[in-house]
């Protein structure tokens, strides 16, 4: 019906490569095959990893100057803006968040994260130690050389572009592999760079599976940094493999149980619609999203009737349709773990809105937003990270409760405090444990911050200035005087 179909081949070396094996990609709007993605297995990552290895040894992107790599990364921006539409269909297609969102956050955040870093990359300053007058010691800041990311299926072009952004500007190659969910992107997204003058095997795009194409490039010992966004279990798979293998560093960032608390001064209009935002917005499928609200007994019937009443607002319906708030579960694995929650939900906790599955395309796969009230903090509803849309209420008793509650979790990703008492906000954000802390805000986001936290999420942080850093090594030169 959309005419899309996704890339049949892989861009390695500047080739066209068709590997042996496919796999099928279908679309979560309606189950329907979108058409087969290539399948990079050792072989092509052998390729891939060889390739990326050349490239940065031989200086044609690493030993540009900083001001050169920034025009090719302004044009790789220009390019994404230019391809909006086609990249935003293939973004819903593949995850089934609402064509709206795709076209007007997706692409276009994906295109301004490159220009951020392509801006940043030539006044990024190197140093001097401050030795004295016998000696110059300078550091200066080297590409690491090849750089591989893994990204999800929830945000694949902002995430893709949080990781490919600065590990280009500083000069690595960079091979990205993309949730097997979510291919499409990436792959056009390769396409586009190689048209924007990126050299050859600077920047590759591997379709495949975890176990096969995500183990192969962790266990790669050509490959210098593997940058992961996605589950727990998977991100301490890519620690295991740069045991096993180079030693390798990696970055995880691997979710979170975000908890938003509400305390009895706050303005509960505000808080309900960010509440449920924070919750509902790409159907739950958010690594930071607020799915935990720890609410005051003061003010929490008065809350969860406000949040019950914006969920009614959050209409299901076909990715497609230019209308649709909620889109759909991205595939039937996800969408059977969602139910298993709503299922555990029944007979223990009150239901105070939603939890069922609905089918406003046939085929697909969806789920109404929901609200789960009564919930202990102890249980899984409260402590597993769920990835759909499904709030669970907390019940505290003052602040010191609260803060208590919000941190008793595995996860530090982001948290936020809902207050009008200045001196209440800052304690309270001061004893949340959380990489990031919104106050009387959720989810106000920009590449000038980093993103990422502690505990089961991780340690790993993207965004911001220090995503250069961490892209690179430092290098001491002494020059005795």
């Amino acid at each position: 019906m959309t005419g899309f179909s996704p890339p049949r081949t892989l861009l390695i070396d500047g080739a066209e490569v068709t590997p042996d094996a496919t796999m099928p990609a279908h679309t979560p709007r309606d189950g329907s095959l979108l058409g087969p993605v290539p399948f990079a297995g050792q072989a092509e990552v052998d390729a891939a990893v060889a390739a990326a290895r050349r490239a940065h040894d031989d200086g044609r992107w690493a030993r540009l100057a900083p001001a050169a790599r920034k025009r090719t990364l302004l044009r790789f921006a220009e390019l994404v803006r230019e391809h909006t539409e086609e990249l935003a269909l293939a973004e819903t297609l593949d995850t089934g968040k609402p064509i709206r969102e795709s076209r007007t956050v997706d692409v276009p955040s994906c295109a301004d994260v490159i220009t951020w870093y392509a801006e940043a990359i030539d006044k990024h300053y190197d140093l001097i130690a401050p030795t004295g007058p016998g000696a110059l010691a300078t550091i200066t800041r080297r590409p690491l050389g090849v750089v591989a990311a893994v990204v999800p299926w929830n945000y694949p072009l902002i995430i893709t572009a949080w990781k490919i952004a600065p590990a280009l500007a500083v000069g690595n190659s960079v091979i990205v592999k993309p949730a097997e969910q979510s291919p499409s992107s990436a792959l056009i997204l390769a396409r586009l760079a190689a048209e924007a003058g990126l050299p050859d095997a600077v920047f590759t795009a591997l379709s495949g599976d975890g176990p096969t194409t995500g183990a192969a490039l962790g266990r790669h010992p050509g490959i210098d940094k593997i940058g992961f966004t996605g589950s727990v279990e998977v991100g301490r798979l890519f620690h295991r493999y740069s045991g096993e293998s180079n030693g390798k560093a990696v970055a995880v960032e691997a979710g979170g149980k975000s908890a938003q608390v509400v305390l009895p001064d706050a303005d509960l209009d505000a808080a309900a619609s960010a509440i449920a935002w924070g919750i509902f917005y790409n159907a739950g499928q958010t690594c930071h999203a607020g799915s935990r609200v720890v609410v005051d007994r003061r003010v929490h019937d008065e809350l969860v009737a406000r949040v019950v009443d914006l969920a009614k607002t959050f209409t299901v319906g076909d990715p497609l349709d230019e209308d649709t708030v909620l889109g759909a579960i991205v595939d039937r694995t996800q969408l059977d773990r969602v139910v298993g929650y709503l299922d555990l939900a029944r007979g223990t906790v009150d239901v105070a809105f939603g939890g069922s599955v609905l089918e406003p395309v046939p085929g697909g796969t969806y789920v109404e937003p929901t609200v789960l009230d009564g919930v202990p903090n102890d249980s899984r509803l409260a402590q597993e990270e769920i990835f759909g849309p499904v709030l669970s209420v907390i019940t505290a008793d003052g602040p010191d409760e609260a803060v208590a509650l919000a941190n008793a979790t595995r996860f530090e990703l982001a948290a936020s405090v809902w207050t009008r008492d200045v001196t209440t906000a800052h304690r309270v954000a001061d004893a949340l444990r959380a990489g990031t802390v919104w106050v009387n805000t959720f989810d106000a986001a920009s590449v000038t911050t980093p993103f990422g936290g502690g505990g089961d999420t991780g340690g790993g942080r993207d965004r911001s200035l220090a995503a250069l850093d961490a892209f690179t090594a430092p290098k001491t030169t002494w020059f005795a005087l």
